[in-house]
């Protein structure tokens, strides 16, 4: 997560307009709008996330898949769901500094959200896993998580009374009950939790009103401040690693992709963060060693940029950041097989 640095100064009954890297300065008039020059490197959330060709999206491997992403018989303790950690009324999140699994075992790093995750080029915080797929089964087998086999996993389903789904969701396969068609019907799902509707899709969409005075200055300290190089695309982020340098000063144990690589250059790269409704999914970093939104902001200004923000540049980033909060689907909870 890399972010900020701001150079405009605000004048009282002054618009700010931006034109690339130059300021430009206009007196307003009650229906004047302020309209900042947009980099082509933001934009909206797609209607829908991409699917692979192998695990095509039909609403009986949804159905599924929500019954599953809900399940907590898939623990071992029968208590701990996907939907305890990544908690869908929740923005998908826990908020907790680190998830906590079976048998109260916490595990090395912050839940990132849910939502959205179908746009990431690779799962986890390290991108250790390349798909939704991959991901899914991941935290079933963890021991700090849920703390399952496969075949206890798929054991205990068909014993609920789960192979009937799996048949619907899957009708041309000789053998759909399986623990890889798990992962796909927990996928599909996950293919549906996006958000839309922010007030910065609203303005990249050409609504003028969408934001504020306070948001724009905020947008174009966010510019300025080279934070595109880093949170770009329609997740402002998410696809791509770099360094965290915070971690590194603090000699954190958790040593980021260089645990999956095994490359010194990876000690302490992480995945950027995607800013995609990042008011909701505090704490951050990590190892939510950030508890507030202005907290984070201060710590990568120093940390990302080598600068020292002052309050009223914490307050106008906050503002901006607050502008990509989305729309969330209604996720009911699903009546599971018994």
């Amino acid at each position: 997560m890399q972010l900020f640095k701001f150079s405009s100064t605000f004048l009282l009954g002054i618009c700010l307009v931006t034109f690339g890297s130059f300021i430009l300065f206009t007196s307003c008039g009650e229906d004047d709008a302020i309209r900042a020059d947009i980099n082509p490197l933001f934009e909206t959330i797609p209607p829908e996330a991409p699917v692979p060709e192998d695990n095509p999206m039909t609403d009986e491997k949804i159905d599924l898949g929500h019954k599953l992403f809900f399940e907590p018989r898939l623990s071992r303790s029968g208590i701990i769901s996907c939907n305890s950690c990544h908690v869908v009324g929740a923005a998908g999140v826990d908020h907790r500094d680190r998830a906590i699994g079976e048998q109260g075992r916490v595990g090395p790093r912050n839940t990132p959200t849910v939502y959205n995750a179908a746009f990431l080029k690779a799962q986890f915080l390290d991108g250790r896993a390349e798909t939704l797929e991959e991901q899914a089964v991941g935290p079933i087998q963890a021991h700090e998580e849920m703390d399952l086999t496969p075949e206890e996993a798929m054991q205990r389903l068909e014993e609920s009374g789960y192979r009937p789904y799996f048949a619907e969701a899957f009708p041309d396969e000789e053998e759909p009950f399986t623990f890889e068609n798990l992962a796909k019907a927990i996928a599909t799902f996950e293919r549906t939790l996006i958000t839309h509707g922010s007030p910065f899709d609203d303005y990249l969409e050409g609504d003028d009103d969408a934001l504020t005075e306070l948001e724009l200055a905020g947008l174009d300290l966010f510019q300025e401040t080279g934070c595109l190089s880093c949170h770009r695309g329609p997740l402002l982020g998410g696809n791509s690693f770099t360094r965290f340098t915070h971690a590194a000063e603090k000699k954190s144990e958790d040593t980021g992709r260089y645990q999956v690589t095994g490359d010194p250059d990876d000690r302490y790269v992480f995945r950027v963060a995607p800013l995609r409704n990042v008011e909701l999914t505090y704490p951050y970093f990590h190892d939510g060693s950030a508890a507030t939104l202005e907290e984070a902001v201060s710590i990568m200004g120093e940390s990302q940029l080598g600068r020292t923000f002052n309050e009223e540049e914490v307050e106008m980033m906050v503002a901006f950041l607050k502008t990509l909060t989305g729309e969330f689907p209604i996720i009911a909870h699903p009546t599971l097989p018994r």
